[in-house]
Parts: structure tokens; C-alpha cells; sequence
């Protein structure tokens, strides 16, 4: 986004490298109020064009409303990660339940389940440069291509691609389906997405998994 954001929005980079720099962009809206029905909550996402805007309802309880471009989502990673930081919540109630936080150096943690996240098509390549030569899909799947750069290490090499045809060709660092992953696989994961952001996960109790990484403010 080239423009200012306008007044009372955040605007962070979620799932930074070790070197602080990549991660999701994220608009945070610190006073929903101002937004209060979900057509001018959908119109602003548009206006900012990123993958997701947070709106907050309730600092104080950690209600949070997530919207992308087009739609509402019930739960998402990094916008979760992103508010829980930004606000120094204990836990966040987006729509899909109740969401856990905690801090671990410069690490940001949330804790959630795997059928929270909306669908995404995990399609595995054989070899992390197979990853990196993809060229966007059309429209039409939300594809997450995924390579092991190293098995033993669960070190991943991995590319985002929402296919919903608005603005977000790509998606830079997608928590939900990190989460995904990480169940599907039944393992802790280091994840590389994009252009270098890092996401980090582990499976926890009763179908649980956490979901970690850095967060920085734009």
C-alpha cells in the first residue's frame, strides 16, 4: 500500500524473518465502532488491500472481526497473531472461539484447532525450487504449495495463493494454513513463505497447535 493508512488504523508485518524484515502486512482497526456494520468493514478491507484487516470490538476481551478484500473470515493466523501482539492480549475471541496467546521471547504464539481454518488445497512439490519457480494460478482454489527443504529438521519451504481474483495474487504468509499443514503432517514445522517470512508451528493437547512467529509495526 502506497498511500497512508488513514487515522486510527495499525498497520503491522506479521511473520517477520529472523532478519526482521517480509511478513504479512495486516490493517488493525483499534476501534470498530468506527466501522460498525459489515459492508463499510468489507469497503475499507477493499480501500487497504491487504490479504486481511482486523477490526477491534472489544480490547479489553479481545473481540476481533476479520475481513479480507471480499469476505468475512471466522478465524485467520496472522491477523490473530498480529492483534494479540499489538494489543499484549491473553487471548483473542474471534468468531470462530477462543483463542490463546503467549509470548515467547520475540515470538508471538496463538493456540487453535485446525478445523477453525477455511479450506485450502495443500499441494506438496518435490523440491523447494519447484516451490519457487511457480508461476500464479488462475482464480478459482486457494492453493498452498509446499516442498520439504529439510524432512528431519521440519524445515518447509512454501508459496501462498488465495485464487480468490481480487488484488491478493499472493499471499506472503498464511497462518491457516500453516495450521493446516501441521495437522496434516502430525509435526512441528519451520515454515519459509513468500518472499522470506517465518512461521512456526507445533501440535499441542487435544487436537490443539500453536502457531508462532514475529511480529513487527510498519
Amino acid at each position: 500500500m502506497s498511500a497512508e493508512p488513514p487515522h486510527g488504523i495499525d498497520v503491522l508485518r506479521v511473520f517477520c524473518g529472523p532478519d526482521g524484515r517480509h511478513g504479512n502486512e495486516l490493517g488493525v482497526v483499534r476501534d470498530g465502532r468506527a466501522h460498525p456494520d459489515q459492508a463499510s468493514r468489507r469497503a475499507l478491507a477493499r480501500e487497504l488491500g491487504f490479504s486481511e484487516t482486523v477490526f477491534v470490538d472489544d480490547p479489553e476481551r479481545g473481540v476481533v472481526d476479520i475481513h479480507t478484500p471480499g469476505a468475512r473470515l471466522p478465524f485467520a493466523g496472522h491477523p490473530l497473531v498480529g492483534v494479540a501482539w499489538l494489543l499484549d492480549l491473553e487471548v483473542v475471541h474471534p468468531p470462530a472461539g477462543e483463542v490463546w496467546v503467549r509470548q515467547d521471547g520475540e515470538f508471538t504464539w496463538i493456540t487453535a484447532r485446525a478445523e477453525w481454518a477455511p479450506p485450502r488445497t495443500l499441494r506438496q512439490y518435490a523440491s523447494a525450487a519447484d516451490v519457487e519457480e511457480l508461476d500464479v494460478p488462475p482464480p478459482g482454489e486457494w492453493r498452498y504449495a509446499w516442498a520439504w527443504e529439510d524432512e528431519a529438521g521440519g524445515r518447509i519451504r512454501a508459496r501462498g495463493f488465495p485464487g480468490r481474483g481480487d488484488r491478493i495474487d499472493e499471499d506472503e504468509a498464511t497462518g491457516a494454513a500453516a495450521l493446516l499443514l501441521t495437522a496434516q503432517l502430525g509435526r512441528a514445522l519451520n515454515i519459509v513463505q513468500g518472499r522470506g517470512s517465518q512461521i512456526l508451528t507445533a501440535p499441542g493437547p487435544d487436537g490443539t497447535i500453536e502457531v508462532g512467529g514475529r511480529v513487527r509495526l510498519v
